[in-house]
C-alpha cells in the first residue's frame, strides 16, 4: 500500500562514519610534520569606493600554509559505512497521532532487506568508491595538484591506489577493477555482511616546493570580530610565537593542525546522485539530499514527486534497481528526519 504521511517521528542516522581528514607536510626522507592554521593580520585594499575613505583593508585573517620545506601535503581520514538497517534511528507516531507506524516500520524494513541483495546497492557502493578514488572530497585543494595519489587501505593492509586526477567526476561509468572492488566491499559493509573501516590517503605533489597556501575547511561565524577576514577549521590546539621587529614583539598565533570537516568530506563522497530530473540539463552529478538543495546552482533539484519525502512514501512498490530506488538507497546512508510529511 502507498502512505498517505509518514510517521509523526522518523529519523535516521548517518551511515557514514567519517573522521575530519587532517593535513600534513609531506618533507624529505619521508618525514611529516602538521600543516599549520596561522592567524594574523594583513592589509589589503578596499574595492568599494562608495563607502570608504580610505582604500587600506587591515585585517586579522587565519591562513594554512606548507612547510618551507614541504615536497607535497598528505589529506587522511578513517571511514566506516554502517549496515543499512542501523539507520533507523527513531519510527513512532508523534504525541496524539495516529500514523501507521508500524505498517511504515515493516515497509522500510523490507524495502532495506530488499536493497541489500540488490544490484542497485552495489551500484551505489561502486559511486561512493568513485568519489573516494576521484579526490573530489579534497575540494579546492585538488583543482590546484599536479597530481595525487590516493590510497585505501583496510586494517594497516593497501586495497588500492588511484591516480585522483585520471578518475570522472561528472559520470559513474567505466568503473575500473580496483573501483568495481573497493565498491563491493562498501556494498557488503551497507548489507551488514562485513565492515568496512578503512583509512584513506591522498598524497598530493603541487608541482611546487615552498609556503605554499592550501584550504581546510572554513568556520561560519555569524557576528565575526570587526576587522577579522575568514576563520578556517583545525584540530589539536596551537600556540603563540612571538618574533622580534623594529616596533618590539609581534604576535603570531598558531591555531592548530589544518583539517576539512567530516560533513565536508561526507557532501562530497555523497555527490552521486545523476538521478535527479534535470541531470541531462545540469550535466553534473550533485550530493545526495532529500530535496536535492544545490549551493553551486543555488536551486532545489528535488521539488515535488522528486523528493526523498515524497518517494518515501511509496516504499512498498520502490525497486531498489530503479533510479529513484538507488537514490532512496543513498538517502537513507545520507541520515535525516522525515518526519510527518504529507502528500
Amino acid at each position: 500500500m502507498a502512505f498517505n504521511k509518514l510517521p509523526g517521528v522518523l529519523s535516521l542516522t548517518r551511515g557514514l562514519m567519517i573522521t575530519d581528514a587532517v593535513f600534513e607536510n609531506l618533507l624529505a626522507d619521508s618525514k611529516r610534520s602538521p600543516v599549520e592554521v596561522i592567524r594574523h593580520g594583513i592589509r589589503g585594499t578596499q574595492n568599494i569606493p562608495d563607502k570608504f575613505d580610505d582604500v587600506s583593508n587591515i585585517q586579522q585573517t587565519e591562513t594554512a600554509k606548507l612547510d618551507p620545506e614541504a615536497r607535497g601535503m598528505s589529506v587522511s581520514f578513517g571511514l566506516n559505512f554502517l549496515d543499512l538497517k542501523d539507520v533507523i534511528f527513531a519510527c513512532a507516531s508523534s504525541k496524539g497521532g495516529k500514523d501507521d507506524v508500524a505498517g511504515y516500520r515493516q515497509t522500510l524494513l523490507n524495502f532495506i532487506a530488499q536493497a541489500k541483495s540488490s544490484e542497485g546497492l552495489q551500484e551505489v557502493g561502486r559511486r561512493f568508491a568513485r568519489n573516494i578514488a576521484n579526490g573530489r572530497w579534497l575540494w579546492r585543494n585538488r583543482q590546484l595538484a599536479e597530481s595525487i595519489e590516493v590510497a585505501v587501505a583496510r586494517d594497516g593492509e593497501t586495497l588500492a591506489t588511484f591516480p585522483a586526477l585520471a578518475v570522472p567526476l561528472n559520470h559513474f561509468e567505466a568503473y575500473s577493477d580496483d573501483e568495481k572492488a573497493l565498491g563491493a566491499l562498501i556494498a557488503a559493509s551497507m548489507a551488514g555482511q562485513s565492515t568496512s573501516r578503512l583509512t584513506v590517503e591522498a598524497r598530493i605533489d603541487f608541482g611546487v616546493t615552498g609556503a605554499l597556501e592550501v584550504f581546510p575547511s572554513q568556520n561560519y561565524v555569524e557576528r565575526k570580530p570587526k576587522g577579522f577576514a575568514r576563520p578556517l577549521y583545525y584540530v589539536r590546539g596551537g600556540e603563540v610565537r612571538r618574533r622580534s621587529s623594529g616596533a618590539g614583539e609581534v604576535g603570531i598565533k598558531v591555531m592548530g593542525q589544518a583539517a576539512l570537516r567530516d560533513q565536508k568530506i561526507s557532501n562530497a563522497l555523497r555527490t552521486i546522485d545523476t538521478w535527479y530530473p534535470a541531470y541531462e540539463e545540469h550535466g553534473q552529478p550533485i550530493a545526495v539530499e532529500p530535496n536535492g538543495a544545490n549551493l553551486g546552482a543555488q536551486r532545489f533539484f528535488r521539488d515535488g514527486a522528486a523528493s526523498a519525502f515524497k518517494i518515501a512514501l511509496r516504499l512498498d512498490e520502490l525497486d531498489p534497481d530503479s533510479a529513484d530506488g538507488m537514490f532512496m538507497i543513498s538517502a537513507l546512508m545520507r541520515g535525516g528526519v522525515y518526519s510527518g510529511s504529507k502528500e
